[in-house]
């Protein structure tokens, strides 16, 4: 050591020089060699391949684009949806790297002069407010492959030179605007906003290249710590932080003095609102679009080129659907401005009395056991209720069902069975009987009884009973749907009070389908999806007379019938024997209130007024139920469909010409474009197409022209649904239309037609006791027909839509072969069907001509001579 002394002070001695000049050498040959093979050792470990860094992995939302690719809505999990460096605002950029990275532009993915200071000022002279060293390449390889941050040094220096070499290899991969765009798009800001596009919505409601310095400012700022300068929960400390970010901007002259005093002032400006998946136009249609989506991709033929299966919430795909966002928007309105007068006709109808309790004479009328049986359920299916449930008796029916190897449900059926047998037997023999479950299952439950922990569950369950009713009968401060501005309002009410409030709200579906390509441009499934959740498109309703046309059309195709033919309005009486119906008995279905007039109506005249006896003699002229269920088989209402217990959703029985069957909104609408489209029926679509992130096409949809009506026979159905629609005052179109109303004007249906759009609208309740307690307002009429005029007017108005309200029904060229000018019409009138000294006898009785049509058989419908609106 002396020597070395010696040597530094008298530089004398020159073998110790060379061997410390070696010595020198050799550490920093090691040195290298040693990072280096760190280096060339981390290389092999878990680090991204060229494809990651190609290819770099994040969820992304995936968009559904409206028919002008608008964006309707996303899906999620992570609300993101990637966005190139051109759709950045310049002062976003500018904040970012004069607060992150100042020397971004001049690197290559470390900054080696940050890094020393950093290793001086903070590692030796432990200055904590010196600055990181980590730039904007590193902190996207954090979020993209290394993660957070490890708990020990080693590990914590590992995963820093890791970020060294991502960082390296992310610079020759991209360019630096690249870059900047790839760490702003998969940085979580919270809130539900992952991104930059979604933090500039959720917090300002605008879009990235529309920030303003402040703002910009302020996103930049929750780089550094987004959960602790989080503009919601900590606005001042979010404020010190903007103006640390507005400070370095001035320090990097992109702001003056002057401009930095002005801005450093302002308030934080925030236009905060939370988004969800049910934000936006056509919420019921969105979340339609999710279900069909996913089953879309399911398909084998449709996988990623890794093999894996999309997924429609993560891999930011791109939706193309058929939805016209402008329609969209004012139908909504209007059906708001429609379900909004109907409602406070409901509700004064209503006045003073309980849907709940009420009972008619009607035959037709739901049982008070079913209806209880329905609030039951309501309340169970709760989420108030499901965590009661949990507390008290969940843990002991998982036991149970592992036990018994037994499914019970959330709405504890199978408890309540089990308990009410053990109380007094002969619940499940019964239940059996009645072909409510099946012997299995009894078996299954009685099983069940003599589980080890049923007399636990018992015990539990009256405890749960007693819980349940108090807080359910407790008042809470509660917000709850209304038609307002806010469509809610803050009120007191009891659970069991609220369940009961919501319930009383009459709901409607809608769909507008352009006849000429089948896409569906409006697609309205309930009043507001926030408080309730069922889409009424799809739902099963009795269609009432709004199914007649189908039933005239396959007469006037079949046997040349003109709209001018004259029938009695008479009892039609179908007998066994007659025909192929097969009856088991006679079947004759009455008019409203059991009346008949006894006149002549055309054709086109009983449609219009919806004569039942119309309906009935035309199908016993066809001799079938079948060539109806043919026809609009071919027209999109498949006749093979069944329910779950093998009854036909189409029965093969006269009582289809009333309209008796059960079918949705988009069944209905997809059948009536057949007449608006020259008697072609085209598949509704409302999905268009689907791409990958990247463009790439996935899934392409496609909708043929199918034959159903000839040409001529589908012109005579034109017009007597030109007839049939009177009343939409202030139309400019070329209009038709058919009402439906059914038993006890539970359901109120209007379908409309023009060349250009085909609109069908069910209103009714969800409940079938919720319903008008007469004709005055229980018709389609009166629920459903004015949204269609009034919409139907609003779009001819408008001039952000295409819509052609000078187009005409097309009518083929020559004779028709079927008469539709009356005064010329010089056709047979039949008999009157049936005994002759009754119809007689009918006859002198007088029957008024001014009674309501309404089948009180099973089936029927209910809507002739509706009111017109």
């Amino acid at each position: 050591m002396r020597q070395i002394i010696d040597f530094f002070l008298n530089g004398t001695d020159q073998t110790w020089h060379k061997k410390i000049v070696r010595w020198m050498w050799l550490g920093v040959f090691a040195g290298v060699l040693g990072v280096a093979l760190l280096f060339f050792g981390l290389s092999l470990t878990d680090l991204p391949s060229v494809a990651d860094l190609e290819n770099p992995e994040y969820e992304e939302a995936t968009l559904i684009l409206g028919s002008k690719a608008d964006v309707l809505g996303r899906l999620y999990t992570q609300n993101r949806v990637e966005i190139q460096y051109d759709d950045l605002s310049p002062v976003l950029v500018q904040a970012l790297v004069s607060t992150e990275d100042e020397r971004y532009f001049k690197h290559t993915g470390i900054d080696f002069r940050a890094l020393g200071r950093a290793v001086v000022k903070t590692g030796l002279l432990g200055q904590k407010s010196s600055g990181g060293a980590s730039t904007i390449t590193q902190q996207l390889a954090k979020l993209l492959f290394t993660g957070v941050k490890a708990n020990s040094l080693p590990k914590r220096i590992m995963q820093k030179l890791k970020e060294w070499i991502i960082a390296v290899r992310l610079e020759k991969k991209y360019t630096k605007e690249e870059i900047i765009a790839l760490y702003l798009n998969k940085f979580e800001f919270i809130n539900g906003a992952y991104g930059i596009k979604a933090a500039s919505e959720i917090y300002f409601n605008t879009a990235p290249d529309n920030l303003k310095t402040e703002e910009a400012a302020l996103l930049v700022g929750m780089l550094k710590n987004p959960s602790l300068f989080n503009p919601i929960r900590r606005p001042d400390t979010v404020l010190h932080r903007r103006m640390v970010v507005l400070k370095q901007m001035q320090k990097n002259n992109l702001l003056d003095q002057t401009t930095y005093d002005s801005l450093r002032n302002l308030p934080l400006g925030l236009n905060f609102s939370r988004q969800t998946h049910i934000d936006g136009l056509a919420p019921y249609f969105r979340m339609e679009v999710a279900k069909d989506a996913k089953s879309i991709l399911s398909r084998k033929d449709i996988r990623k080129p890794d093999g894996s299966k999309y997924d429609v919430y993560r891999d930011g795909l791109r939706i193309y659907t058929t939805i016209d966002s402008s329609m969209q928007r004012i139908a909504e309105e209007e059906m708001i401005r429609n379900m909004k007068k109907v409602q406070k006709s409901f509700n004064a109808v209503w006045k003073g009395m309980n849907p709940w309790t009420y009972k008619s004479d009607s035959e037709h009328e739901i049982p008070l056991d079913v209806r209880q049986r329905t609030l039951t359920k309501l309340i169970r299916n709760s989420d108030r209720y499901q965590a009661l449930r949990s507390k008290y008796i969940l843990p002991i029916v998982k036991e149970m069902a592992k036990e018994v190897d037994m499914t019970f449900h959330e709405d504890d059926r199978e408890v309540e069975r089990i308990i009410r047998e053990s109380d007094k037997k002969g619940l499940l023999a019964n239940l059996v009987s009645r072909s409510l479950i099946s012997s299995s299952l009894a078996a299954e439950h009685r099983k069940a009884m003599k589980s080890k922990h049923f007399t636990k569950l018992k015990e539990k369950w009256a405890e749960l009973q007693k819980v349940a009713e108090e807080e359910f009968d407790k008042e809470v401060q509660m917000k709850v749907f209304a038609y307002n501005d806010q469509m809610e309002k803050d009120t007191t009410l009891s659970p069991l009070d609220s369940i009961k409030y919501h319930r009383m709200f009459l709901q409607t579906g809608t769909v507008a389908i352009d006849p000429r390509n089948g896409h569906v441009k409006v697609w309205i499934g309930g009043i507001n999806h926030k408080y309730f959740q069922f889409d009424h498109v799809k739902t099963r309703r009795q269609v009432g007379s709004t199914f007649k046309p189908f039933v005239y059309a396959t007469a006037i195709q079949q046997q040349g019938l003109s709209p001018c033919h004259q029938v009695y309005d008479l009892p039609i009486t179908i007998a066994p024997g007659d025909g192929q119906f097969y009856l088991g008995e006679p079947w004759t279905p009455q008019n409203s209130h059991g009346e008949y007039t006894g006149e002549l109506f055309t054709l086109k005249e009983g449609l219009a007024k919806s004569k039942n006896t119309l309906s009935a003699w035309l199908m016993k002229q066809l001799g079938s139920a079948h060539p109806v269920r043919e026809l609009v088989h071919q027209m999109g209402i498949d006749k093979n469909k069944k329910y779950p217990n093998g009854r036909y959703v189409l029965p093969p029985s006269p009582s289809i010409s009333l309209g008796s069957a059960d079918l949705t909104v988009m069944e209905m609408t997809g059948a009536y474009t057949t007449f608006a489209n020259n008697g072609y029926y085209r598949k509704p679509i409302y999905i268009l197409k689907i791409e990958d992130k990247n463009g790439k096409k996935i899934y392409e949809a496609y909708s043929n022209a199918e034959p159903a009506l000839r040409q001529n026979h589908n012109y005579v159905m034109v017009e007597m649904l030109r007839y049939s629609g009177t009343g939409l005052h202030g139309i400019k179109s070329d209009v038709g239309g058919k009402t439906g109303t059914t038993n006890d004007y539970v359901d109120g249906w209007f379908m409309g037609v023009t060349p250009n759009l085909v609109v069908g609208t069910w209103v009714g309740g969800e409940d079938r006791w919720f319903r008008f307690r007469s004709i005055h307002y229980g018709q389609g009429a009166y629920m459903a027909k004015p949204f269609f005029r009034e919409f139907i007017k609003r779009l001819e108005k408008s001039e952000q839509i295409e819509f052609d309200s000078k187009a005409k029904f097309y009518r083929p060229p020559g004779d028709l072969g079927i008469v539709l000018n009356c005064q010329e019409y010089e056709g047979e009138i039949l008999p009157i069907d049936g005994d002759q000294e009754f119809q007689d006898e009918l006859l002198d009785d007088g029957f008024g001509d001014e009674g309501f049509d309404t089948g009180t058989g099973t089936g029927s419908s209910t809507d002739g001579n509706e009111k017109q609106q």
